[in-house]
């Protein structure tokens, strides 16, 4: 796992973890990655510096890479049982999901792609949805 400063096109700066810098540029292009504060999909990694590690502290480093590692295999676990067990419905996911709720298909479980204006339109109708962080395979 790899955490990058970022920063978007209106100056706002936060934190965001990726499974590797291949993960980050794969997602910017998508536009898949979105300021915290305004939405927007123009961000870029800010200027970070590096951390310079003494023994004690590599010793932390490295129990929190193990726990990393461990965090990273519990979400792949997570993300291979929804692909077996849900139909992914992609960018319908919105749509898929109110047709679900109002048409009482409650034993469908669908997965997809969401804006974060569409799930909280879904939960403002009531219709309850989690977001799981989707790492990549083979990382």
């Amino acid at each position: 796992m790899i955490k990058y400063n970022l920063k978007c096109d209106k100056k706002h700066e936060f934190e965001s973890w990726f499974s590797s810098s291949k993960e980050f540029e794969n997602l910017k292009i998508k536009k898949m990655i979105e300021c915290i504060y305004c939405n927007s999909t123009e961000v870029e990694k800010s200027i970070m510096s590096p951390l310079v590690l003494n023994k004690e502290k590599n010793i932390k480093k490295n129990k929190h890479a193990n726990e990393t590692k461990k965090f990273y295999g519990e979400l792949l676990k997570i993300r291979k049982f929804v692909e077996k067990n849900f139909e992914n419905v992609g960018k319908n996911f919105s749509k898929e999901a109110r047709n679900v709720y109002y048409d009482n298909r409650k034993n469908k479980n669908i997965y997809g792609n969401a804006t974060q204006e569409e799930t909280e339109e879904l939960r403002e109708e009531g219709i309850d949805t989690v977001s799981i962080p989707w790492v990549e395979k083979g990382n």
